[in-house]
């Protein structure tokens, strides 16, 4: 599994720092940091945020609504100047796939789309300050990370020369198993996207006990406000705004996802052991299976233990993981040597 294309050391690097990122930014979300700076790029006017008593002091005369928090204006500083860094070894990548652009195998395509939608990120994280957290876009950001994290992973995939073997299952049994593994990677991304609505929304906490939700198996729940995603603007969402039956709503949406999540990739899985020879497949069958294990495991502890930071943090982690886990697989089914 190697290469000798210029361009992939500089992806992995840019692999790493995108996990960084999205672990940064979870991080920030869940320690309700993302109004740590009040301000955008700067932190209180600040190139890091206010050092002295005195700066606290001029920071908060000038941001009266804003009180200065150190436990939350680092971690918003850091994750800026993380995804600033990011954003300028895309650039990078990108100058390097058109030096390289007629050399076979060398994608171009794919690095400017990574360069739009880091540019994308850049607006979006600006306005998740200076809309307050809106969820809407909060939201959009959150799926920008991973969307970046998961073209990043495909461009290394793409700049590989290693494939899989033919497999050795019959041609329908093997068109059954790309159509699976596809909608698993799409059931995934929904549920990725519910985990940021209902993030976003502070629904996390809405059902504190299992298998019921705050004592019943189906409780009161308002989904027209728990989805209305044309709310208005403002004035700020640091807290949220929804009543807990919208909140609920959102909260057992993403929890019905997760089990149907879990059935399905149970069945991929199965699949994969069953009808696609060969150790690779069996391989990439143990990490599916490893890492749903996992993310039942965290998912579960939240409402267990409240939510503790770390474990919410490591599930957004595993999220990301199993999508690229399984962006690993589509891609692999696809450009798989055939002798049908």
């Amino acid at each position: 599994m190697t290469t000798n294309k210029p361009s992939f050391l500089l992806v992995q690097l840019a692999l790493a720092l995108a996990f960084c990122v999205v672990v940064l930014g979870s991080f920030t979300r869940l320690k309700d940091a993302g109004l740590g700076c009040p301000d955008w790029p700067g932190c209180y006017g600040h190139v890091l945020w206010p050092q002295t008593s005195e700066q606290v002091v001029a920071a908060e005369q000038a941001f009266p609504d804003a009180p200065f928090e150190h436990e939350k204006a680092w971690p918003e500083v850091m994750h800026r100047y993380f995804a600033g860094s990011l954003g300028f070894l895309i650039i990078i990548v990108n100058a390097f796939a058109y030096k390289h652009r007629n050399e076979r195998g060398q994608p171009i395509r794919l690095p400017l789309l990574l360069l739009a939608l880091v540019i994308a990120q850049g607006l979006f994280g600006m306005w998740t300050v200076t809309l307050k957290l809106w969820p809407q876009i909060v939201t959009l950001h959150l799926l920008g990370g991973f969307s970046t994290l998961s073209l990043l992973w495909l461009l290394r995939l793409r700049l590989l020369t290693w494939q899989w073997p033919a497999p050795a299952v019959s041609l329908h049994h093997w068109r059954k198993l790309k159509m699976s593994s596809l909608i698993a990677m799409v059931l995934v991304i929904c549920q990725i996207t519910l985990g940021g609505w209902t993030s976003t929304n502070y629904a996390a906490l809405a059902c504190p006990d299992l298998p019921t939700c705050q004592g019943s198996w189906w409780p009161t729940m308002d989904f027209g406000s728990g989805f209305n995603f044309a709310q208005e603007i403002g004035p700020n969402y640091l807290g949220g705004q929804l009543d807990g039956s919208a909140r609920v709503a959102i909260h057992m949406t993403h929890r019905i996802g997760a089990i149907l999540v879990a059935l399905y990739l149970g069945f991929l899985i199965s699949r994969l052991y069953r009808y696609a020879g060969g150790p690779q497949m069996r391989s990439m069958a143990n990490v599916l299976l490893g890492l749903l294990v996992l993310q039942i495991g965290l998912g579960l502890s939240n409402v267990i233990w409240s939510l503790p930071l770390a474990v919410a943090v490591a599930h957004n982690a595993g999220g990301a993981l199993l999508l690229l886990a399984l962006i690993t697989l589509n891609y692999r089914l696809h450009k798989a040597t055939t002798t049908w």
